[in-house]
């Protein structure tokens, strides 16, 4: 690709997760079944919600756009790693690289008062909210495309990773990258760090509610639910944080490994913590699957 930011490079080459045969095989058999579980569950989830009446409240609502977020985050990259798995070919055109890169910024945390519930959250208010979370989060995304793509590529286009990711692409570039790692620090923290720490403030809040509950079986179904609420929310920042708060010169195959966790891992737990464990939503689920 030619212009003005004068890359030489027109594609990538993705070398996968561990780099041989034999054991990309099994990774992309592994893949594929989740892949299509992530999609299936997500899908039951947003057509449970939008044919359940009884569903139409700002929590199932979230939880639609949740679902959403996660099916459109995996299509971005799994897909491709088995396309090209099964023609044989490793590469990935300069446009799908950034493209991938801009989902991988691309995610959001929605946050609601448990108090006056009802009141609160109206539907104008859900539907702000998760526009000013997509909006945001684009934004965010933008950012950091518009600092990639000014960068030179030169001879090196081989990615140690099934997906572009951010730190594989920039520890490729023969250009100075201490901007965009002084961008990944500063705006990034707090992206993830705000939005985290207004969850564990949250759930501690929460924590406090519970423990006054009169019922011992009260507190331990509602310590459960949120636990693995909970769990689910520290695997994603987790692994985020390990990946992207350090420099990408020292990014490295446990990186790769820990990208998994919330590209492909996190979008396929979400559907069985947010309606397994909820009664409504398996009520809901059995009847459109009767109904189907």
């Amino acid at each position: 690709m030619h212009g003005d930011n004068h890359t030489t490079i027109t594609e990538f080459l993705l070398l996968g997760l561990s780099g041989k045969q034999e054991q990309e095989e099994v990774l992309c058999g592994l893949f594929l079944c989740m892949y299509l579980v992530t999609i299936i569950g997500n899908l039951l989830i947003i057509s449970a919600i939008s044919c359940d009446p009884h569903l139409h409240t700002p929590m199932y609502f979230f939880l639609a756009n949740l679902s959403s977020v996660d099916i459109c985050f995996s299509s971005t990259t799994v897909p491709k790693m088995l396309v090209n798995h099964v023609v044989g070919s490793k590469s990935i055109s300069y446009t799908q690289c950034m493209t991938q890169i801009a989902m991988a910024y691309d995610h959001y945390v929605a946050i609601c008062r448990p108090l006056h519930y009802t009141i609160i959250m109206r539907p104008k208010l859900c539907v702000l909210l998760v526009a000013v979370s997509w909006v945001i989060t684009n934004l965010h995304a933008l950012l950091h495309i518009l600092l990639l793509v000014r960068l030179n590529f030169c001879s090196n286009n081989t990615v140690h990773h099934f997906f572009c990711d951010p730190y594989p692409i920039l520890k490729l570039s023969c250009s100075d990258t201490f901007v965009n790692e002084l961008v990944v620090f500063t705006e990034g923290s707090l992206v993830f760090l705000m939005p985290f720490t207004c969850i564990v403030v949250s759930y501690a809040y929460i924590f406090i509610k519970i423990l006054k509950l009169p019922s011992a079986q009260g507190i331990k179904k509602a310590l459960s639910t949120c636990g693995s609420h909970l769990t689910v929310v520290s695997f994603f920042y987790g692994a985020a944080l390990g990946v992207y708060m350090h420099p990408s010169s020292s990014y490295s195959v446990q990186d790769s490994v820990a990208s998994v966790i919330f590209s492909v891992v996190i979008p396929l737990v979400n559907p069985f913590i947010y309606s397994l464990r909820n009664g409504d939503m398996k009520t809901a689920l059995r009847k459109l699957i009767l109904r189907c």
